[in-house]
């Protein structure tokens, strides 16, 4: 069955073969759809509607005799581009497959065609569906590192701050828990060592102290002599009476 509304043909008749990779787009007539049944006898007038049929195959030498396009029996006598239809589940699915004949017994496979509901689609090759599959999980496994590397960078930030502040808060504290033990030491030592100051002996009997500067600094004498203390300030406050930490 020929399509009025077919692809555009050259000065000469002939229309050009379709491109190889045709992926991207699909054929679907729904007004044919409606009128003829989808089957085995049909299915191949059906795919000769769409842009993926190449008039200058061997089967539209048949269809042009009157033969049916899918007889092997005349197929396999020819040489050039065919189509065979490779599988048949009426009326869902049906798959055509394009070929190169060199002899009755040398077919070269070049592209597969399926119609899935009415819809003629080209199926990729495999190289291109391994070629998709693995770019797209590349993909997603770069995505996945980025974020990871994001979010552990952002997490490692805190804890170097929380860290160092730690680390800085526990070396601040060690210090001065080391320098306060350190300097009890020292003091618990000279305590040790340093017998109390003895108080200073009585004067003796009718001494009478000078009088020249006593007056002018009696005041300040005195007050002097009264703030003296008995024992050393710096041994009196020893690590027995420091403030624990």
């Amino acid at each position: 069955m020929a399509n009025p509304a077919g692809p555009m043909e050259n000065p000469e008749g002939v229309a050009a073969p379709p491109a190889t990779d045709m992926t991207g787009i699909c054929f679907r007539d729904q007004l044919w759809l409606n009128t003829y049944p989808l089957d085995r006898n049909l299915v191949f007038d059906y795919f000769a509607l769409s842009p993926f049929y190449d008039w200058t195959c061997n089967n539209e030498q048949l269809r042009r005799s009157s033969i049916h396009p899918l007889d092997t029996s005349h197929l396999s006598k020819m040489t050039g581009i065919e189509y065979g239809l490779n599988e048949a589940l009426e009326p869902n699915l049906f798959v055509i497959r394009k070929q190169k004949r060199d002899s009755p017994d040398k077919v070269t496979h070049m592209l597969t065609y399926y119609i899935l509901d009415g819809s003629v689609y080209q199926a990729p090759q495999l190289c291109n569906v391994f070629a998709a599959r693995v770019g797209r999980a590349l993909y997603y496994i770069s995505k996945a590192f980025s974020t990871a590397a994001s979010k552990l960078e952002k997490i490692g930030h805190v804890d170097d701050d929380e860290n160092s502040t730690s680390k800085s808060q526990a070396n601040k504290e060690a210090i001065d828990f080391k320098e306060v033990k350190r300097i009890d030491q020292i003091l618990t030592s000279l305590h040790r060592k340093l017998q109390p100051a003895p108080p200073p002996p009585p004067f003796p009997e009718g001494y009478i102290p000078p009088t020249t500067e006593a007056e002018n600094n009696g005041s300040e004498t005195q007050q002097s002599e009264e703030t003296i203390p008995s024992v050393d300030p710096i041994i009196d406050q020893g690590p027995a009476k420091r403030m624990k930490f």
